[in-house]
């Protein structure tokens, strides 16, 4: 319980806060990229970042606001090695174009912490035909993954430092449809619910990193993949839900997580030493969890994968 900052066995709890996970963490050296880094979670994960010392890339959808929070972080940490590029998750030619850029400015990258999100939205499709939370909260970083996945092996065998692949769920994914992933219903709208739909899209989360990580271990690359849960954080995500949105504002500073204590779990997993060579995993609260029963599906995880694969190839 958060609350009383009940320690787990990495010495962190609920309570601890990003820039305490990190505190002594060098990370100078590193090149990350952090999606939807211009609110909310992302805000403060690359701030903490850049506080380490690691060249962040925000890769967010409204640049101008990315522009003001790199500002903003420039001011708190002087020496910050911070820049903005766009991307729009739920376009996957704006994730060919950010790959295809990034893939060719030369830059490194060690660190892929896929955190944007969108949730409990109304029915609409995005621009590929694909439900909004699905293509944005999982296809969309599935693609981004994949297409900057060779530069991260390439770093990770130049540097001699482990790569880290770190996907943002939510214990959300508890509640996605009975069936878990609705491969041949993902469009249905008669039978959307907005909040199965991100409980699906939340689960697909960690089935990606389950399976990037069995692929990996398997391929015996020095990079990890790993799933976490945030906490309840009273952020902009729940602004499509107006009964939530003015719940979690009025109630949340006594029952939610603030923001630093919601980027906590974040940064643990993609800077500490502890969690080095781990891989496969669910985090929450900075400690090791565990997912629901479909979270440790292996064989839904797999047809998840070559379904998502098909879906980007034919868009």
């Amino acid at each position: 319980m958060w609350i009383f900052g009940r320690k787990g066995a990495s010495g962190f709890s609920a309570s601890s806060t990003a820039e305490e996970v990190a505190r002594g963490i060098d990370a100078s050296g590193l090149t990350a990229i952090i999606t939807g880094a211009s609110s909310g979670l992302g805000v403060e994960t690359a701030r903490v970042l850049s506080l380490c010392g690691a060249h962040v890339i925000m890769a967010v959808r409204n640049v101008e606001a990315g522009k003001k929070v790199r500002e903003s972080i420039i001011q708190k940490v002087p020496n910050a090695k911070i820049d903005v590029m766009e991307l729009d998750l739920s376009s996957l030619a704006s994730v060919r174009k950010f790959a295809s850029e990034y893939n060719s400015s030369n830059l490194p990258l060690n660190l892929l912490i896929n955190n944007a999100g969108v949730m409990a939205t109304p029915f609409m499709l995005s621009q590929d035909n694909i439900e909004m939370q699905f293509a944005t909260n999982h296809v969309g970083h599935f693609l981004l993954t994949n297409l900057l996945l060779d530069n991260m092996k390439k770093t990770a065998q130049e540097s001699q430092k482990e790569g880290r692949i770190v996907n943002v769920s939510s214990e959300g994914h508890r509640f996605a449809y009975s069936e878990g992933i609705r491969f041949d219903k993902i469009n249905d709208s008669s039978s959307y619910t907005s909040f199965y739909a991100y409980g699906q899209s939340k689960l697909a989360n960690i089935l990606h990193a389950n399976e990037l990580a069995r692929r990996l271990k398997e391929e015996g690359a020095n990079i990890t993949a790993n799933s976490l849960h945030p906490g309840a954080i009273p952020t902009n995500l729940s602004r499509h839900n107006s009964v939530i949105d003015s719940l979690s504002h009025w109630f949340g500073k006594y029952v939610l997580k603030s923001i630093p204590q919601g980027a906590a779990t974040t940064c643990y997993v993609a800077l500490h030493p502890q969690v080095k060579g781990v891989s496969g995993e669910y985090f929450a609260d900075s400690n090791i969890s565990k997912t629901s029963v479909l979270g440790t599906d292996v064989e839904l995880a797999k047809k998840l994968w070559d379904f998502t694969v098909d879906l980007t190839k034919t868009v």
